[in-house]
Protein backbone atom coordinates (compact mmCIF):
# COMPACT_ATOMS: atom_id res chain seq x y z
CA UNK A 1 0.00 0.00 0.00
CA UNK A 2 0.77 3.52 -0.90
CA UNK A 3 1.40 6.30 1.41
CA UNK A 4 -0.99 8.98 1.33
CA UNK A 5 -1.73 12.39 2.02
CA UNK A 6 -3.87 15.40 2.23
CA UNK A 7 -2.73 18.19 -0.12
CA UNK A 8 -5.73 20.56 -0.28
CA UNK A 9 -8.20 21.53 1.96
CA UNK A 10 -11.25 23.99 2.26
CA UNK A 11 -15.27 24.04 3.40
CA UNK A 12 -17.91 26.43 4.02
CA UNK A 13 -19.16 28.69 6.65
CA UNK A 14 -21.29 25.85 8.63
CA UNK A 15 -25.05 27.33 9.14
CA UNK A 16 -28.22 28.04 8.20
CA UNK A 17 -27.46 28.86 4.52
CA UNK A 18 -31.24 29.89 3.21
CA UNK A 19 -29.96 31.87 0.15
CA UNK A 20 -27.89 29.11 -1.46
CA UNK A 21 -28.27 25.47 -2.68
CA UNK A 22 -26.62 22.70 -2.84
CA UNK A 23 -24.32 23.00 -5.69
CA UNK A 24 -23.05 26.35 -4.67
CA UNK A 25 -21.93 24.89 -0.93
CA UNK A 26 -20.06 22.04 -3.18
CA UNK A 27 -18.55 24.27 -5.68
CA UNK A 28 -17.03 27.06 -3.02
CA UNK A 29 -15.57 24.24 -0.74
CA UNK A 30 -14.06 22.12 -4.10
CA UNK A 31 -12.93 25.68 -5.16
CA UNK A 32 -11.07 25.93 -2.01
CA UNK A 33 -9.57 23.05 -2.10
CA UNK A 34 -8.12 23.10 -5.27
CA UNK A 35 -6.79 26.31 -4.89
CA UNK A 36 -4.98 25.45 -1.89
CA UNK A 37 -3.23 22.06 -3.13
CA UNK A 38 -2.44 24.04 -6.13
CA UNK A 39 -3.43 21.80 -9.02
CA UNK A 40 -6.12 21.91 -11.91
CA UNK A 41 -9.23 19.98 -11.90
CA UNK A 42 -8.00 17.21 -14.62
CA UNK A 43 -4.95 16.43 -12.46
CA UNK A 44 -7.44 14.89 -10.78
CA UNK A 45 -8.60 11.34 -11.74
CA UNK A 46 -11.61 10.38 -9.32
CA UNK A 47 -13.76 11.60 -6.43
CA UNK A 48 -15.97 10.57 -3.47
CA UNK A 49 -18.93 12.54 -1.58
CA UNK A 50 -20.53 11.67 1.58
CA UNK A 51 -24.17 12.88 1.48
CA UNK A 52 -26.60 11.26 3.72
CA UNK A 53 -29.77 12.14 2.73
CA UNK A 54 -30.07 14.86 -0.55
CA UNK A 55 -32.97 12.64 -1.68
CA UNK A 56 -35.11 13.26 1.00
CA UNK A 57 -34.03 16.51 2.11
CA UNK A 58 -33.48 18.98 -1.34
CA UNK A 59 -35.06 15.95 -3.59
CA UNK A 60 -31.62 15.63 -5.59
CA UNK A 61 -30.05 11.66 -6.24
CA UNK A 62 -27.31 11.23 -8.34
CA UNK A 63 -24.80 13.24 -6.30
CA UNK A 64 -21.92 11.74 -7.96
CA UNK A 65 -22.39 13.06 -11.58
CA UNK A 66 -24.21 15.88 -10.20
CA UNK A 67 -20.75 17.27 -8.60
CA UNK A 68 -18.68 15.89 -11.54
CA UNK A 69 -20.54 18.27 -13.85
CA UNK A 70 -21.01 21.16 -11.85
CA UNK A 71 -17.59 21.13 -10.71
CA UNK A 72 -16.27 20.49 -14.22
CA UNK A 73 -14.26 16.77 -13.28
CA UNK A 74 -16.21 15.29 -16.29
CA UNK A 75 -15.59 12.86 -17.23
CA UNK A 76 -13.78 11.47 -14.18
CA UNK A 77 -15.71 8.95 -11.88
CA UNK A 78 -16.98 10.69 -8.79
CA UNK A 79 -19.43 7.77 -6.60
CA UNK A 80 -21.51 9.40 -3.79
CA UNK A 81 -20.80 7.53 -0.57
CA UNK A 82 -23.96 6.98 2.46
CA UNK A 83 -22.94 6.23 5.88
CA UNK A 84 -25.82 8.31 7.67
CA UNK A 85 -23.89 10.75 9.52
CA UNK A 86 -19.97 9.04 8.93
CA UNK A 87 -20.69 9.71 5.44
CA UNK A 88 -17.80 12.01 5.24
CA UNK A 89 -15.79 9.92 7.18
CA UNK A 90 -15.97 6.85 4.45
CA UNK A 91 -16.09 9.19 1.64
CA UNK A 92 -12.53 9.92 3.02
CA UNK A 93 -11.36 6.22 3.90
CA UNK A 94 -12.32 5.46 -0.36
CA UNK A 95 -10.63 8.12 -1.52
CA UNK A 96 -7.66 6.71 0.98
CA UNK A 97 -7.91 3.46 -0.68
CA UNK A 98 -8.02 4.07 -3.98
CA UNK A 99 -5.05 6.55 -3.60
CA UNK A 100 -3.34 3.84 -1.38
CA UNK A 101 -4.16 0.74 -3.63
CA UNK A 102 -2.57 2.65 -6.53
CA UNK A 103 -5.82 3.39 -8.37
CA UNK A 104 -5.45 7.09 -8.87
CA UNK A 105 -2.69 8.82 -8.04
CA UNK A 106 -4.89 12.00 -7.42
CA UNK A 107 -8.79 12.07 -5.77
CA UNK A 108 -10.95 14.62 -4.73
CA UNK A 109 -13.28 13.42 -1.25
CA UNK A 110 -15.89 15.81 -0.35
CA UNK A 111 -18.66 15.96 1.96
CA UNK A 112 -22.14 17.84 1.68
CA UNK A 113 -25.90 18.31 3.11
CA UNK A 114 -28.28 20.81 2.61
CA UNK A 115 -30.56 20.77 5.59
CA UNK A 116 -32.67 23.36 6.30
CA UNK A 117 -35.19 24.02 3.73
CA UNK A 118 -37.22 21.44 5.48
CA UNK A 119 -39.01 22.01 8.75
CA UNK A 120 -37.52 20.22 11.77
CA UNK A 121 -39.63 17.79 12.27
CA UNK A 122 -39.51 16.32 8.89
CA UNK A 123 -35.78 16.40 8.88
CA UNK A 124 -35.38 14.47 12.19
CA UNK A 125 -37.58 12.24 10.63
CA UNK A 126 -35.12 12.08 7.84
CA UNK A 127 -31.89 11.60 10.11
CA UNK A 128 -34.21 8.92 11.92
CA UNK A 129 -32.83 6.67 8.79
CA UNK A 130 -29.93 6.51 10.30
CA UNK A 131 -30.70 4.01 13.05
CA UNK A 132 -33.39 0.75 12.58
CA UNK A 133 -36.30 1.80 10.58
CA UNK A 134 -38.28 -0.65 11.39
CA UNK A 135 -37.49 -1.39 15.37
CA UNK A 136 -36.40 2.35 16.16
CA UNK A 137 -37.91 5.06 14.03
CA UNK A 138 -41.12 2.71 12.95
CA UNK A 139 -41.94 2.51 17.36
CA UNK A 140 -41.54 6.28 17.63
CA UNK A 141 -37.66 6.64 18.34
CA UNK A 142 -35.71 9.41 17.76
CA UNK A 143 -31.94 10.05 17.79
CA UNK A 144 -32.25 12.55 20.73
CA UNK A 145 -33.96 9.28 22.58
CA UNK A 146 -31.63 6.69 21.62
CA UNK A 147 -28.41 8.77 22.99
CA UNK A 148 -30.23 9.93 26.25
CA UNK A 149 -30.85 5.81 26.67
CA UNK A 150 -26.98 6.06 26.12
CA UNK A 151 -26.66 8.89 28.39
CA UNK A 152 -28.76 7.26 31.30
CA UNK A 153 -27.09 4.30 31.07
CA UNK A 154 -23.69 5.67 31.50
CA UNK A 155 -24.87 8.10 34.43
CA UNK A 156 -25.98 4.33 35.79
CA UNK A 157 -23.25 2.65 35.66
CA UNK A 158 -20.40 5.59 36.62
CA UNK A 159 -21.85 8.29 37.96
CA UNK A 160 -21.87 10.58 35.11
CA UNK A 161 -23.60 13.40 35.85
CA UNK A 162 -25.83 16.46 33.29
CA UNK A 163 -23.73 18.55 34.61
CA UNK A 164 -20.78 16.51 33.23
CA UNK A 165 -22.80 16.77 30.05
CA UNK A 166 -22.94 20.55 30.16
CA UNK A 167 -19.15 20.77 30.37
CA UNK A 168 -19.06 19.22 26.92
CA UNK A 169 -21.44 21.69 25.05
CA UNK A 170 -19.25 25.03 27.02
CA UNK A 171 -16.65 24.04 26.25
CA UNK A 172 -17.06 23.09 22.29
CA UNK A 173 -19.02 26.82 22.18
CA UNK A 174 -15.84 27.93 23.40
CA UNK A 175 -13.67 26.53 20.93
CA UNK A 176 -16.68 27.51 18.19
CA UNK A 177 -16.13 31.08 19.24
CA UNK A 178 -12.55 30.94 17.67
CA UNK A 179 -13.32 29.50 14.88
CA UNK A 180 -14.86 31.69 11.93
CA UNK A 181 -16.33 28.68 9.93
CA UNK A 182 -18.69 27.52 13.31
CA UNK A 183 -22.45 27.76 12.88
CA UNK A 184 -22.49 29.16 16.43
CA UNK A 185 -19.93 31.81 17.76
CA UNK A 186 -21.26 32.34 21.33
CA UNK A 187 -19.94 31.27 24.82
CA UNK A 188 -21.87 29.87 27.28
CA UNK A 189 -22.30 28.35 30.58
CA UNK A 190 -23.20 25.52 32.43
CA UNK A 191 -26.10 26.91 33.65
CA UNK A 192 -27.09 28.09 30.69
CA UNK A 193 -27.25 24.32 29.68
CA UNK A 194 -28.82 22.97 32.16
CA UNK A 195 -31.86 25.30 31.91
CA UNK A 196 -32.27 24.88 28.56
CA UNK A 197 -35.57 22.72 27.24
CA UNK A 198 -35.60 19.32 28.07
CA UNK A 199 -35.69 17.35 24.32
CA UNK A 200 -35.07 14.11 25.73
CA UNK A 201 -34.32 13.36 29.18
CA UNK A 202 -31.51 13.92 30.23
CA UNK A 203 -30.73 15.37 26.86
CA UNK A 204 -31.71 19.32 26.69
CA UNK A 205 -31.31 21.65 23.61
CA UNK A 206 -27.97 22.64 24.71
CA UNK A 207 -26.48 18.51 24.93
CA UNK A 208 -27.41 18.71 20.88
CA UNK A 209 -25.85 19.36 17.71
CA UNK A 210 -27.83 21.66 15.13
CA UNK A 211 -29.35 21.44 11.75
CA UNK A 212 -26.65 22.74 9.32
CA UNK A 213 -26.06 23.40 5.90
CA UNK A 214 -22.53 23.04 4.70
CA UNK A 215 -19.85 21.40 2.54
CA UNK A 216 -15.98 20.48 3.37
CA UNK A 217 -13.53 19.14 0.52
CA UNK A 218 -10.10 17.38 0.48
CA UNK A 219 -7.66 16.45 -2.12
CA UNK A 220 -5.71 13.55 -1.72
CA UNK A 221 -2.18 12.18 -3.23
CA UNK A 222 0.39 9.68 -3.03
CA UNK A 223 2.82 11.07 -0.45
CA UNK A 224 5.43 11.15 -2.98
CA UNK A 225 3.37 13.27 -5.46
CA UNK A 226 2.24 15.36 -2.54
CA UNK A 227 5.46 17.03 -2.13
CA UNK A 228 5.52 18.32 -5.95
CA UNK A 229 2.21 20.87 -4.83
CA UNK A 230 2.16 20.97 -1.26
CA UNK A 231 5.06 22.55 1.27
CA UNK A 232 2.50 21.22 4.04
CA UNK A 233 1.38 17.85 3.21
CA UNK A 234 -0.42 15.62 5.84
CA UNK A 235 0.42 12.09 5.64
CA UNK A 236 -3.12 9.99 6.69
CA UNK A 237 -1.14 7.27 8.73
CA UNK A 238 -4.14 5.35 9.40
CA UNK A 239 -7.76 4.73 7.88
CA UNK A 240 -10.02 2.14 9.98
CA UNK A 241 -13.60 1.54 9.85
CA UNK A 242 -15.66 -0.74 11.99
CA UNK A 243 -19.54 -2.04 12.71
CA UNK A 244 -21.96 -2.83 14.57
CA UNK A 245 -25.93 -3.71 15.07
CA UNK A 246 -27.84 -0.62 13.39
CA UNK A 247 -30.24 -1.30 15.92
CA UNK A 248 -29.39 0.43 19.82
CA UNK A 249 -31.36 -2.23 21.29
CA UNK A 250 -29.28 -5.12 20.35
CA UNK A 251 -25.80 -3.62 21.47
CA UNK A 252 -23.44 -5.89 23.94
CA UNK A 253 -22.91 -2.63 25.75
CA UNK A 254 -25.09 0.68 25.97
CA UNK A 255 -21.99 2.65 27.41
CA UNK A 256 -20.03 2.41 25.18
CA UNK A 257 -19.53 2.73 21.10
CA UNK A 258 -18.11 -1.01 20.49
CA UNK A 259 -17.45 0.02 16.96
CA UNK A 260 -15.16 2.86 17.50
CA UNK A 261 -13.42 0.96 19.79
CA UNK A 262 -12.68 -1.68 17.44
CA UNK A 263 -11.71 1.24 14.76
CA UNK A 264 -9.48 2.85 16.98
CA UNK A 265 -7.61 -0.25 17.75
CA UNK A 266 -6.90 -0.91 14.39
CA UNK A 267 -5.93 2.97 13.69
CA UNK A 268 -3.44 2.83 16.60
CA UNK A 269 -1.81 -0.46 15.67
CA UNK A 270 -1.50 1.21 11.67
CA UNK A 271 -0.39 4.18 12.41
CA UNK A 272 2.16 2.86 14.84
CA UNK A 273 0.74 4.96 17.94
CA UNK A 274 -0.80 5.14 20.92
CA UNK A 275 -3.42 7.08 22.43
CA UNK A 276 -1.40 8.92 24.56
CA UNK A 277 0.45 10.00 21.00
CA UNK A 278 -2.59 12.23 19.70
CA UNK A 279 -1.78 15.81 20.31
CA UNK A 280 -5.47 16.72 18.69
CA UNK A 281 -8.71 15.42 18.03
CA UNK A 282 -12.21 15.78 16.57
CA UNK A 283 -14.55 13.28 17.90
CA UNK A 284 -18.06 12.85 17.17
CA UNK A 285 -20.53 14.92 19.55
CA UNK A 286 -23.89 14.99 17.71
CA UNK A 287 -24.34 14.88 21.52
CA UNK A 288 -22.78 15.84 24.56
CA UNK A 289 -22.65 12.20 25.44
CA UNK A 290 -21.59 11.53 22.49
CA UNK A 291 -17.94 13.42 23.00
CA UNK A 292 -17.92 11.27 26.75
CA UNK A 293 -17.84 8.20 25.05
CA UNK A 294 -15.94 8.75 22.30
CA UNK A 295 -12.95 10.48 24.43
CA UNK A 296 -13.52 6.98 26.77
CA UNK A 297 -13.33 4.52 23.62
CA UNK A 298 -10.80 6.13 21.85
CA UNK A 299 -8.64 5.48 24.56
CA UNK A 300 -8.11 8.60 25.97
CA UNK A 301 -9.61 8.29 28.90
CA UNK A 302 -10.39 5.11 31.17
CA UNK A 303 -14.11 4.00 31.15
CA UNK A 304 -16.38 5.93 33.28
CA UNK A 305 -13.96 8.89 33.51
CA UNK A 306 -15.00 10.68 30.39
CA UNK A 307 -17.35 12.73 31.88
CA UNK A 308 -15.55 13.92 34.98
CA UNK A 309 -12.28 14.88 32.96
CA UNK A 310 -14.89 16.76 30.84
CA UNK A 311 -15.84 18.56 33.55
CA UNK A 312 -11.85 19.12 34.71
CA UNK A 313 -11.53 21.25 31.88
CA UNK A 314 -9.06 18.31 30.69
CA UNK A 315 -10.31 18.62 26.94
CA UNK A 316 -10.15 22.29 26.45
CA UNK A 317 -7.59 23.79 23.95
CA UNK A 318 -4.75 24.29 26.48
CA UNK A 319 -5.93 20.76 28.26
CA UNK A 320 -4.31 17.37 28.59
CA UNK A 321 -5.68 16.47 25.18
CA UNK A 322 -7.85 18.97 23.22
CA UNK A 323 -10.83 17.92 21.92
CA UNK A 324 -13.22 19.47 18.81
CA UNK A 325 -10.95 22.66 18.57
CA UNK A 326 -13.24 22.89 15.42
CA UNK A 327 -16.17 23.57 18.02
CA UNK A 328 -17.26 20.00 17.27
CA UNK A 329 -20.32 18.85 15.79
CA UNK A 330 -22.23 20.76 18.55
CA UNK A 331 -20.98 24.68 17.39
CA UNK A 332 -19.15 24.12 14.34
CA UNK A 333 -22.48 22.87 13.64
CA UNK A 334 -23.44 19.21 11.75
CA UNK A 335 -23.84 19.27 7.99
CA UNK A 336 -24.16 15.10 8.05
CA UNK A 337 -22.60 14.20 5.23
CA UNK A 338 -19.78 17.37 5.37
CA UNK A 339 -18.74 15.99 9.20
CA UNK A 340 -16.34 13.65 8.44
CA UNK A 341 -14.24 15.77 6.17
CA UNK A 342 -14.82 19.28 8.26
CA UNK A 343 -12.85 17.12 10.86
CA UNK A 344 -9.56 16.04 8.17
CA UNK A 345 -10.05 19.93 6.98
CA UNK A 346 -9.83 21.07 10.81
CA UNK A 347 -7.56 18.65 11.60
CA UNK A 348 -5.20 19.58 8.67
CA UNK A 349 -5.30 23.32 9.67
CA UNK A 350 -3.76 22.31 13.17
CA UNK A 351 -1.00 20.23 11.87
CA UNK A 352 0.20 22.68 9.57
CA UNK A 353 0.13 25.21 12.17
CA UNK A 354 -2.96 27.49 10.69
CA UNK A 355 -5.87 26.64 12.87
CA UNK A 356 -5.67 30.83 13.81
CA UNK A 357 -7.29 31.94 16.87
CA UNK A 358 -7.51 27.76 18.41
CA UNK A 359 -3.98 26.41 17.11
CA UNK A 360 -2.59 23.50 19.20
CA UNK A 361 0.88 24.16 20.21
CA UNK A 362 3.28 22.05 18.09
CA UNK A 363 0.35 19.11 16.95
CA UNK A 364 2.37 16.45 15.71
CA UNK A 365 -0.35 13.92 15.27
CA UNK A 366 -4.00 14.30 15.19
CA UNK A 367 -7.06 11.82 15.27
CA UNK A 368 -10.37 12.02 13.75
CA UNK A 369 -13.53 9.73 14.56
CA UNK A 370 -17.02 9.83 12.93
CA UNK A 371 -19.97 7.49 13.44
CA UNK A 372 -22.87 7.12 11.65
CA UNK A 373 -26.14 6.48 13.51
CA UNK A 374 -26.03 5.96 17.16
CA UNK A 375 -22.90 4.07 16.61
CA UNK A 376 -23.46 1.17 13.96
CA UNK A 377 -20.17 3.06 11.81
CA UNK A 378 -17.18 4.09 13.34
CA UNK A 379 -14.44 5.80 11.13
CA UNK A 380 -11.13 6.57 12.62
CA UNK A 381 -8.29 8.42 10.58
CA UNK A 382 -4.85 9.22 12.39
CA UNK A 383 -3.05 12.02 10.44
CA UNK A 384 0.63 13.06 11.05
CA UNK A 385 2.80 16.02 10.33
CA UNK A 386 5.05 15.64 7.01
Amino acid sequence: MRKVAIIGVGMTKFGEHWERGYRDLVIEAGVKAIEDAGLQGNEISAGYVGSMASGSLIGQEHVGALIADQMGLNPIPVTRVEAACASGGVALRQGYLAVASGAHDIVVVGGVEKMNDLDTNTVSEILGGAGDEEWELFLGATFPGLYALMAKRHMHEYGTTEEMMAAVAVKNHEHGSRNPYAQFQNKITIDMVMKSKMVADPLKVFDCSPITDGAAVAILATLDVAKKYSSQPIEIAASAQASDTIALHSREKLSEVKATKIAAQKAYEMAGVKPKDIDVAEVHDCFTIGEILAIEDLGFFKKGEGGKASLEGKTYLNGEIPINTSGGLKAAGHPVGATGIKQAVELTWQLRGKAEGRQVDDAEIALAHNVGGSGATAVVHIFKKV
